[in-house]
This record gives structure tokens, C-alpha cells and sequence, in this order.
């Protein structure tokens, strides 16, 4: 008899002991970590890797933030979809589930002069991340958005990757959202942009056009539910027709039919910002930055781009405005980050397509962006409200002598700080990198994508761009 009231006292205080515990500990509904235990994390500021046991590898991450702050704490605009890093991240945890074709070396990292070295193999290994191909830099690197997609889906397979979970590539297509086509497209035409060699960019083309078109996965949906990715305007010149049903992710609309490519469908992503990154606490403030307005690139361009002409005309004689041309030899790059870094407002102008890589400089280096592009589509714009840390100007009224300047001038300097602080606040949204990390850039179009299927925002932030109440 004692016995077995002794183990039944011990029983009742295990059970006492295990709902005790439970009461203390807070547990966030979205993830299996308690949340008291996240705080303890951040208040230490400490990395910890809580998705694999293995050895701890801290990612590239801009300004040395905490990952797990990011993480949980989400973003400010209207997202709620972002996936913890902080949660297992399988098929059932993603925001979007992706089935990615599993085409020759030749259509992607082959372009980089990467071979496997077993027969047949068809990517690169992800365990050592100084022996992943890199990509070509200079201008190649503005539209390499393919590549980062591409690493970012093998990535979502490696357990030891440290990575959003908004993206989930499945091995079977009848469980995938989207199904998408690892073509280096732009990597394609920048290395074989030469009259001589364009014939091979074309036959990649068309091999990729049989390829699909013979896949029962396009014939069941008509192609309506695969992600291509041509990000310079002149990739996929001969294919794009042929695979217009397709979702593409692009960097505007300029050399696309509107039966071809949309709004409505497709995906405008950033172009690969060329100037460095400036962090926040290290921005510039209003009275810092001495110039006025920033402009430096080419100067005579054909279609849309006439304007860059007329206004260089106009304003290269002013004394708080910087008008030149400039380029990408002889620290041209460096040269720019520098002036925009100090400057007030930085001109993007339509070149020969309505975008422009200058945009995303202008938000890497918080210098207020004046667009002026009638026709500019922009990434991430249906949750975004870019009138709140951008200039909008008509292309007519950008021409008219004096009207520029004189609007520039009278932004006060209260609403031009509120824009550079939202410049601050948002310019992680414009980072590729590997690994991606919540609501940068990669992150960020596979969250478009996802939200391609629902009604957003975009109308509305779109009539915002030309309100002048505003200023």
C-alpha cells in the first residue's frame, strides 16, 4: 500500500510539474518555437541556426541585422505572408510550392562554365557555398534575377540553408503552385549578343520551346501555370511569343506586346542594384547631401529615351545639379554611388525601355527617386505605395523650362526626410543574395507570384503616383 501511494504522489507531481511549465511558456501560433524563447534571442542579439543540427553558417545579410529579428518581426507595408526562417520549411510550411524542370547544364549554370563532375549530373552542389558558380559582373549583373530564383529554389531542398520559407520546390508537379523553367535567359543574350553568335541563343530557345511544348505538364495548363524568367528586354526574342501564356518575370514591358506580356499576369522584379549598398545608419541626412539632383549615364538614347536629351539641355548649366554622362569603365560605377550617396533627388529617366537600373541605385544609396517614365511598371507596386519615397513627373511637364527644378525646390524638407526614411525602410526589398533572407528582393517575387492568384493593392497605389497633394 505505501508503494503504490508513493508512485501515485509521484505521477501527480510529474503531471503538476509538466502543466506548470506549459503555463509559462508562450507559444507563437505560427511557429514551434516558444515565443519567450525568440525574445530571449533577440534581446541577446544572437544568431542561432534552429532549422538543422549541423554546423552554423551565418548568411550574407545586409547591416549585420539579427535574422531571427527579421524573421518574426515581418515588414511594414501590408504583407502577411512572409514564412519564418525559424519553422521547418517542406511542402506543407511554404507559401508556394514549386516544381522546377530539371533541364541541361546548357540552359543554366553550363552558361557559367559550370560542369558536374558525374555524368549526367545537372546542378551544382549547395554544401559549399565558395564553390557555387558565380555570376558574371559588370551590366550582366543587373538582370541576373534568374540566377538568384534558380539558387534560391535548391536551396529550399538544403537543410542546412538558412532561408525564407516562402518557397518550397516539390519533386512532383502534381503537387507544385507553379512550375518553372531554369533558363538563364538574359545570361544567354549577354553572352551571345554578337550578330555571329546569336544563331546559338536562338537554338537554346528552341530547344527550350520543343522541350516545353512536349511536356504534359504545359499541354494540361496550357502553360498558364509556369514561371518564365526574361528579364532583359531582349531575351527570349525569338520564344516569347510562343510561350506567352506563361507567367514571365521581367523588368518592364517596353518590347512586349500586351497579349504577350501584362500587369495582369506577369511579374516586374528589380533590376540588380550596380552602386553599393549604403546602410541606414550611415545614410546621408538632408543637409548632408549638397547636391540637388543626380543624373549620370548615357545620354543619347533611341524611343522613349529622347527625353534624357531635352532635359540634359535643360539642366546641365544649373549650379545644385549634377547632368553627365557616365559609364561603367573607369570606376564609373564607384563614381556614381558616391554622387548619389550625396545627393537630395536622383533622376530616373526612360531610356530606350521604360526602366531603368538607375531606380534601384537611387533606393541602394536612399537618394530620392524622380521618375520620370510614363510607361514604368514596378516591382512589388501592389503592396507598395511608391509615392511615398518617389517623385513622379510627366514626361511633358519634365520638359517645360523650369518647371523641375522649381518642383524639387519646394518639397520641404520635413516631407523629403519622411521619404528617406521610408527609403531606409524598404531598400532590403531591392537585395538579391544568396542565401535570400525574409522580404529581400528574391524573397519578395516569390511572394508576387503567390499573390498573382488574389486582388491586390496595385490600382491603388498606381493612381497614387501623380497626387500632388502629396508634396
Amino acid at each position: 500500500m505505501p508503494s503504490r501511494l508513493f508512485s501515485c504522489l509521484i505521477a501527480f507531481s510529474i503531471f503538476l510539474l509538466i502543466s506548470s511549465t506549459l503555463s509559462l511558456l508562450q507559444f507563437d501560433p505560427n511557429s514551434f518555437i516558444p515565443t519567450s524563447f525568440l525574445e530571449l534571442i533577440l534581446v541577446n542579439n544572437t544568431y542561432l541556426n534552429l532549422i538543422s543540427p549541423g554546423p552554423t553558417k551565418t548568411p550574407s545579410f545586409p547591416y549585420n541585422e539579427p535574422i531571427l529579428e527579421v524573421a518574426t518581426q515581418g515588414w511594414n507595408a501590408t504583407n502577411t505572408n512572409t514564412r519564418s526562417t525559424t519553422k521547418q520549411c517542406d511542402r506543407d510550411n511554404a507559401l508556394l510550392r514549386v516544381y522546377m524542370y530539371d533541364l541541361a547544364p546548357e540552359f543554366h549554370f553550363g552558361l557559367l562554365g559550370w560542369k558536374g563532375k558525374y555524368a549526367n549530373e545537372t546542378w551544382p552542389s549547395l554544401r559549399d557555398a565558395k564553390r557555387i558558380p558565380s555570376y558574371p559582373g559588370g551590366l550582366n549583373l543587373q538582370h541576373s534575377t534568374e540566377y538568384w530564383l534558380t539558387l534560391d529554389l535548391l536551396a529550399s531542398n538544403s537543410g542546412n540553408v538558412v532561408r525564407p520559407c516562402s518557397v518550397y520546390r516539390v519533386q512532383n508537379s502534381s503537387e507544385a503552385d507553379v512550375i518553372f523553367v531554369p533558363f538563364f535567359s538574359s545570361l544567354s543574350y549577354n553572352k551571345r549578343s554578337k550578330r555571329r553568335e546569336r544563331r546559338d541563343d536562338r537554338v537554346l530557345q528552341e530547344k527550350l520551346v520543343d522541350f516545353l511544348q512536349g511536356r504534359e505538364e504545359w499541354k494540361v495548363s496550357g502553360g498558364r501555370d509556369h514561371l518564365v524568367v526574361a528579364h532583359h528586354p531582349n531575351s527570349m526574342l525569338f520564344a516569347r511569343k510562343k510561350l506567352g501564356t506563361s507567367m514571365f518575370v521581367l523588368s518592364d514591358f517596353g518590347r512586349y506586346p500586351h497579349n504577350v506580356a501584362n500587369i495582369a499576369k506577369d511579374v516586374v522584379a528589380p533590376y540588380k542594384h550596380m552602386v553599393k549598398t549604403i546602410p541606414p545608419a550611415a545614410s546621408a541626412s538632408f543637409n548632408q547631401r549638397t547636391t540637388l539632383l543626380y543624373f549620370q549615364g548615357a545620354i543619347y538614347r533611341k524611343d522613349g529615351g529622347v527625353i534624357r536629351q531635352e532635359l540634359y539641355y535643360l539642366l546641365k548649366k544649373e549650379k545644385d545639379v549634377h547632368f553627365s554622362f557616365g559609364s561603367v569603365q573607369r570606376n564609373g560605377v564607384e563614381e556614381a554611388g558616391k554622387g548619389m550617396a550625396l545627393s537630395k533627388y536622383c533622376l530616373n529617366i526612360a531610356g530606350d525601355t521604360p526602366s531603368s537600373n538607375r531606380l534601384f541605385d537611387a533606393i541602394a544609396t536612399h537618394c530620392v527617386p524622380v521618375i520620370i517614365s510614363d510607361e514604368i511598371e514596378l516591382p512589388f507596386e501592389d503592396v507598395l505605395d511608391y509615392s511615398e519615397f518617389c517623385v513622379f513627373v510627366l514626361a511633358a511637364d519634365a520638359v517645360k523650362k523650369g518647371y523641375l527644378l522649381n518642383l524639387l525646390r519646394g518639397i520641404k524638407q520635413e516631407k523629403w526626410t519622411k521619404m528617406w526614411e521610408r527609403l531606409k525602410e524598404i531598400s532590403l526589398h531591392y537585395e538579391y543574395q544568396y542565401p535570400s533572407q525574409p522580404n529581400d528582393a528574391v524573397d519578395m517575387i516569390w511572394q508576387t507570384v503567390s499573390r498573382k492568384r488574389t486582388p491586390t493593392k496595385l490600382n491603388v497605389h498606381r493612381r497614387n503616383r501623380y497626387s500632388r497633394s502629396q508634396y
